[in-house]
């Protein structure tokens, strides 16, 4: 069984904390080089299924590890969620665009809409939660999307929403 491990923080010259990396591991020692896949979903919470077909045939081409595919798929699940509840203000047909690739020991994934311009980077984090019954909803899967990945940009361009996330991939070999 593979264990996701990541390193300790680290300071920076400054004294700065920096960010940790966390690492998503594969099932064998031979990662794949270089694989892009692109898909298009439509805004309909029953893409969901699509979403995660997509996904899992690209971490089984990829050899990402199941954990990995966990991981991921979080993160496009509110992505999608997000955009297909909140992008639009018309019920049009309007496609979404994921693109997932490995480079290296790089996974980038893109995600563009059409919808209203929203930047998740400027999304105040949630503040610690003391009692379960009176959380207030909202803002919690953006700040575990940013947990899990290891850098996320936004930008706005033509008319579309484009959302950059990565993470690191880290080659183990099974047991």
């Amino acid at each position: 069984m593979l264990i996701q491990q990541s390193p300790p923080r680290m300071s920076s010259a400054s004294g700065q904390k920096q960010r940790r990396q966390s690492y998503c591991v594969t099932k064998s020692d031979k990662i794949m080089q270089t694989h892009k896949h692109s898909f298009k979903l439509k805004i309909d919470l029953s893409e969901l299924q699509t979403l995660y077909r997509q996904l899992h045939a690209f971490c089984k081409t990829t050899h990402l590890s199941d954990n990995c595919m966990l991981e991921i798929n979080v993160c496009l699940d509110e992505l999608f969620t997000n955009i297909v509840s909140y992008g639009y203000e018309d019920k049009s047909e309007h496609p979404i665009l994921f693109t997932l690739s490995v480079i290296d020991n790089l996974l980038t994934i893109q995600v563009e809409d059409e919808g209203i311009p929203f930047n998740p980077l400027g999304a105040k984090n949630p503040e610690k939660v003391h009692d379960l019954d009176n959380l207030q909803v909202g803002g919690l899967g953006i700040h575990i999307v940013k947990k899990l990945m290891d850098d996320i940009g936004y930008k706005r361009y033509c008319g579309k929403n484009i959302l950059t996330l990565k993470k690191f991939i880290r080659a183990d070999k099974l047991a």
